[in-house]
């Protein structure tokens, strides 16, 4: 089974990064981008056929190591 895990900082966080980006976009001429948030993609490969089970999982590995849950979001998707 697929995982596709996606974090984001959380929307009340200053995006120091993403400003930056924005920054350097509008240095470049594309004035027409507004707020840039940057994130994180990941797909992990389980070995698992169990939706419930990979689901704990993943979420666990969220929660202990893929996100910072003070300043950052996470969603996934199983496949």
């Amino acid at each position: 089974m697929k995982a596709t895990v996606y974090v984001t900082i959380k929307q009340n966080v200053l995006d120091v990064q993403g400003t930056a980006v924005q920054g350097a976009l509008h240095s470049m001429g594309f004035d027409e981008v507004g707020k840039v948030r940057i994130g994180k993609y990941l797909e992990l490969e389980l070995g698992t056929t169990d939706k419930a089970e990979a689901e704990a999982r993943v979420k666990a590995m969220c929660e202990k190591l893929l996100a910072n849950t003070v300043i950052e979001d996470y969603r996934y998707e199983l496949a």
